[in-house]
């Protein structure tokens, strides 16, 4: 593999992980996928913990840097630490950070977040291809049970799909994880998942998704970078990208799209049985 200039951004490194990530010999494949679904880890740890995690050596891990095109792992993770550490701290410093701009009034909120959903409605509308919607209506509207997992910030997704199914009569498993019961057994080939995480991704979700792969089930999946692990598992992919404000990220693009696959999907089903 020839080794190449390093990403200068963090869309660049994702860019060029999604495009290597296939033809990693095992271990170098193993850090791929760990940081694909770690990135809010590299900023603030050491090689000898990511590796440990990954499950390799620090040897590999470094070897996985200078395929990248770095020099080593300090030199990565400086994209780290400029980019996503700095995009997403911990909500204490969100909102720190809102009152020391003066922005964290009511209605400096409200207009902040109504043009940061349109800003991201704007981005779904133009990135949004409509034959993968297509294709991920087509899919779901044929299945015979429709499995929703996601959980953390993507859960109010999964929630209502399953709220808009259940009044559409349409089969549905919301996957919630309450009282940590695991009903994936319940997945029978055949039927279809719609799994929904952002980075820093939900293992829940993505081993889920993983296991219906296994026994034969399509994925839908509504994530966001090119990095997505999900895009791994030959998912029908359907990327969001939400605007944030002050690093605190809204559904606006999400739900919207939500909706309209819910709609969509009752409508294809109503119309077949006609």
């Amino acid at each position: 593999m020839i080794e190449q200039t390093a990403p200068a951004t963090l869309e660049e490194f994702n860019q060029r992980l999604a495009e290597m990530s296939d033809g990693l010999p095992k271990r170098l494949r193993q850090c791929a996928e760990f940081i694909a679904q770690n990135t809010d880890r590299i900023a603030v740890s050491t090689v000898a913990e990511l590796s440990r995690s990954a499950g390799v050596q620090p040897s590999a891990f470094m070897r996985f840097c200078q395929l990248m095109g770095f020099s080593g792992f300090s030199e990565m993770q400086k994209i780290f630490r400029e980019t996503y550490a700095q995009k997403w701290p911990d909500y204490a410093t969100r909102l720190e950070n809102l009152r020391a701009t003066g922005d964290d009034s009511p209605s400096a909120l409200l207009a902040e977040f109504v043009e940061a959903g349109r800003l991201s409605l704007e981005n779904l509308a133009s990135s949004i291809s409509p034959e993968v919607l297509e294709d991920a209506v087509a899919i779901l509207a044929a299945a015979p049970m429709i499995h929703i997992a996601g959980f953390r910030r993507a859960f109010p997704v999964a929630s209502y799909l399953s709220y808009a199914f259940e009044k559409m009569d349409i089969p549905a498993v919301l996957h919630d994880g309450v009282g940590k019961l695991n009903p994936r057994h319940a997945i029978r080939k055949g039927d279809v998942v719609i799994a929904i995480t952002f980075a820093p991704y939900s293992q829940e979700t993505i081993e889920l998704a993983t296991y219906a792969r296994g026994v034969g089930c399509e994925i839908v999946a509504i994530t966001d970078t090119m990095s997505s692990p999900l895009r791994k598992i030959d998912a029908q992919v359907l990327a969001v990208s939400e605007v944030d404000v002050g690093a605190f990220r809204a559904l606006s693009g999400t739900i919207s799209l939500a909706i309209s696959m819910a709609v969509a999907i009752g409508a294809r089903r109503d119309a077949a049985l006609q």
